[in-house]
């Protein structure tokens, strides 16, 4: 399909979609992101009963990038779940996601399970004036 994302990374949301703990919202979601290195991260969403405190899928498997030692993101994958639409990234992890795309030149994936439907972008595309303050990686 045109759009869709690499089987590995699909593969990889698939292996942890069911983990994703949406108790209050009752939206899964899963991500996967590929790193410079090509090593492949993945997250689920983890909500809290203090929603402020909610975190989305694409920022757990960006933080598990980073803290494997990762400071560029080329590829995102967003895997709804539940939705028949696929679904891009809020605001929030599109900010994230720029601290670690230095051009903007991200690949970003928007999946639907359900109606097996997928969307591309760019990271640029979706966030055209990232808020930055001079830092490169």
């Amino acid at each position: 399909m045109e759009g869709c994302p690499p089987g590995d990374l699909l593969e990889a949301a698939k292996r942890v979609a069911g983990n994703a703990y949406a108790p209050y919202s009752g939206f899964r979601v899963a991500s996967a992101v590929r790193a410079e290195s090509g090593r492949i991260y993945a997250g689920v969403n983890v909500e809290n009963s203090s929603y402020g405190l909610t975190v989305c899928a694409e920022r757990v498997a960006v933080f598990s990038a980073v803290t494997n030692g990762e400071r560029a993101i080329r590829e995102v994958l967003v895997y709804a779940l539940d939705s028949e639409e696929p679904v891009f990234p809020c605001g929030a992890c599109l900010q994230v996601l720029s601290e670690f795309s230095p051009e903007g030149d991200t690949i970003v994936y928007a999946y639907s399970p359900r109606s097996g439907r997928c969307e591309r972008a760019s990271l640029r595309e979706l966030l055209p004036r990232a808020f930055r303050l001079g830092h490169r990686i």
